[in-house]
């Protein structure tokens, strides 16, 4: 072999190019991903049509968002692979209206199409089905809400964003005079800005359904900053929480600015490589390279997703040892809002927070076991419709991740949001 030089990318690609097939080399087409997700679906459902998906539609939408829109890819860094825990899950189960069920009939009543449970930092249990593997990508809904949160967090501890005191319009001062003016960064992120918005997933005209529009179409960015600037004012900035994806896109069009980069770009120098992400994810963009949704449109592997989970749990401390959001941010991003309508009967303690769900099971909950409250007081839970889910419970060192394709966008509290809760809290029991 003297004087034989082997050119190791070349033979490495070459190698590459015979293990995969061609509908694997097309998922990769037209994107700037570094591996090829799959499944390769080669029909997609129309994205139009996307809250009136079938449950066989939605399956192959939700891990192909990354080709149904256009989109910026964040890279991965140098993983260390997340290793299998001592103690594993062998089963969990919750009662609920008089009846027990266990791991195997949760998947089935969810929907379940992946769930992961990280357990110190290691897999207790994984499930992948609806044929997604450890390589698909698979669409956040408004989970991308949470994580957005998170990269707010990074730039206050940066300085790229002054305060959450500070009003909207000193990063967007062309606000001035519509609804927004007044709203400050605070309000915007716990959506208590008092902005009119109608998140209707079952009304065809709401301004949810507007905005799902403007994104299945050319010249989005410029369709949805028309939709939310041109929004009135419903109640007083700070007195009511109203969940508002049209004032999340708002957030994260604020903290682009503020940062001078993608939503995309930021949290790959932010996160996603400093933490050691596995691989490549996807953001939704409405403009590729100018601007990502803040309001969802996050798609990563399963395993990544528990990895975000594991930072959040670590309170954004890197591997190195740097801790990248302010002091209490976690603490703070659960502080859940006593303004009116997050608070209830069912979670007296209030509702939401930064752009984090409080799911606890609720309060006033009957026929689930006495210990079901106990154990996920505390827990964050980034929520996305149809069922995403990104639940970090830090009294229990747990992350929970569930992709689930429900028949309803948004159901009742009391139907599968409840079984969630109470099977992620008898998941937490078993692993004690």
């Amino acid at each position: 072999m003297k004087n034989r030089k082997v050119n190791h990318a070349l033979l490495a690609g070459l190698i590459f190019s015979t293990l995969i097939s061609p509908a694997a080399v097309a998922a990769c087409k037209g994107t700037d991903l570094s591996a090829c997700p799959a499944p390769f679906d080669t029909t997609l459902p129309d994205t139009h049509k996307m809250l009136t998906w079938s449950q066989a539609d939605r399956v192959v939408g939700f891990r192909n968002d990354y080709r149904n829109y256009a989109g910026d890819v964040f890279r991965h860094g140098s993983a260390v692979p997340l290793e299998m825990s001592d103690k594993p899950l062998t089963d969990a189960h919750y009662q609920v209206n008089g009846r027990r069920y266990g791991l195997k009939d949760y998947l089935q009543r969810q929907n379940v199409s992946g769930m992961l449970v990280l357990k110190d930092g290691k897999i207790a249990w994984k499930y992948l089905g609806e044929g997604n593997t450890d390589s698909t990508l698979w669409t956040s809904r408004s989970v991308g809400k949470s994580v957005v949160s998170a990269l707010v967090g990074v730039a206050l501890k940066e300085g790229k964003i002054h305060s959450l005191d500070d009003r909207i319009t000193r990063y967007e001062p062309d606000l001035k005079g519509t609804a927004w003016d007044g709203v400050t960064l605070r309000q915007l992120i716990t959506h208590t800005s008092g902005v009119a918005w109608n998140e209707d997933y079952t009304n065809p005209h709401s301004d949810f359904a507007q905005l799902t529009e403007c994104e299945a179409k050319p010249g989005t960015y410029d369709c949805v900053r028309k939709l939310v600037k041109g929004l009135g004012r419903a109640h007083p900035a700070g007195e009511n929480w109203s969940y508002s994806s049209g004032g999340a896109w708002l957030l994260g069009d604020v903290l682009e600015r503020a940062t001078g980069m993608t939503l995309a770009a930021y949290l790959e120098k932010s996160i996603w490589q400093p933490y050691g992400m596995a691989s490549d994810g996807v953001w939704h963009a409405y403009s590729k390279g100018q601007h990502d949704v803040g309001a969802h449109g996050f798609n990563a592997t399963l395993e990544d997703w528990g990895r975000f989970g594991q930072f959040i749990l670590n309170n954004g401390t890197l591997p190195n040892g740097k801790t990248i959001l302010p002091e209490n941010w976690i603490r703070q991003s659960s502080e859940w809002t006593k303004a009116k309508g997050s608070v209830s009967d069912a979670h007296p303690e209030g509702l939401y927070g930064y752009q984090w769900w409080n799911n606890e099971v609720p309060a006033n909950a009957t026929g689930v076991e006495p210990t079901a409250q106990d154990s996920l007081k505390g827990s964050l839970w980034a929520l996305g419709i149809f069922g995403q889910m990104i639940v970090v419970n830090p009294k229990e060192n747990l992350v929970i991740v569930q992709w689930s394709i429900w028949p309803q966008a948004e159901p009742s509290f009391s139907a599968q949001p409840l079984e969630a809760s109470l099977m992620f809290s008898a998941i937490a029991r078993a692993l004690r």
